[in-house]
């Protein structure tokens, strides 16, 4: 989330947090893709590793709450490495046009090789983009999804506008996100773990432990679920809703455009 603040001169300047630090707001997306392409070959096992696997069941409950169709268009926010992608590919059998976007041309990377990899070679698109301006037209795509990557945003409520904006009228909007946890006892536990082991956990294997750390603090800083089903609705989506995994460690954000 960026924050303006002045002086006594009445100048403002906008601040983002990127991790524990401030920085300028115009400088986060930098600063952000520089973390991502830093960690994208091992992305996907990092995940595997943090989550035990988890985040799988998470993406599975993703995609039922999204039900892709046949001859939709879906627009994958943030969608770097494909894991979402692939799993609307195969829920439809390739019969929807699935777009990526993401702000990191070296996910998109990851992402194509990994479809080649798969034989997919038709019915995904990789678009590099920023979610703040997504370049699609107005009221065409039928659903959206963004999946672990709205916390990482310079201002959130712009890109959850922007997703507003592509989806065509009924059309739905679907967002997997780390969130807060419920029970006090576990949310203390899980800070402790994911300040401590994730960091060193990327340092081992993605060889990278300042981008785990970012990405940990990043997870601290994120709204928690009621606050972005407010955002959710100041954007305009219709009929919020939430859904919480793992007793709150992720959330599953649904809404729709009327």
């Amino acid at each position: 989330m960026a924050e303006r603040t002045g002086d006594k001169t009445g100048a403002f300047e906008e601040r983002a947090w990127f991790g524990d630090r401030p920085v300028e707001a115009a400088e986060k997306p930098g600063l952000v893709r520089g973390v991502f392409a830093s960690v994208a070959s091992r992305y996907d096992l990092m995940n595997d590793l943090m989550s035990g696997g988890v985040h799988r069941l998470w993406k599975r409950t993703m995609i039922d709450r999204l039900a892709p169709r046949p001859g939709e268009t879906v627009v994958d926010v943030a969608g770097g490495t494909g894991d979402i992608a692939f799993r609307i590919h195969a829920r439809t059998g390739g019969a929807a046009r699935i777009v990526v976007c993401d702000l990191t041309p070296s996910m998109l990377a990851v992402g194509q090789d990994r479809a080649i990899d798969r034989g997919i070679l038709s019915g995904i698109e990789w678009i590099a983009g920023d979610a703040e301006a997504l370049p699609f037209a107005d009221r065409t795509a039928d659903a959206c999804a963004i999946a672990f990557g709205l916390r990482n945003v310079t201002h959130p409520e712009s890109a959850l506008a922007e997703m507003h904006r592509i989806l065509k009228p009924g059309g739905r909007f679907v967002c997997l996100e780390f969130s807060r946890v419920v029970p006090a006892g576990l949310r203390d536990l899980y800070d402790r773990y994911s300040r401590s082991a994730l960091p060193a956990l990327g340092a081992i294997v993605a060889r990278d432990r300042g981008s785990y750390e970012y990405l940990v603090e990043s997870i601290r800083r994120f709204p928690p679920q009621e606050e972005l089903a407010a955002m959710m609705r100041e954007a305009g989506f219709a009929q919020v809703s939430w859904r919480n995994l793992s007793a709150g460690i992720a959330a599953l954000h649904v809404g729709w455009r009327v």
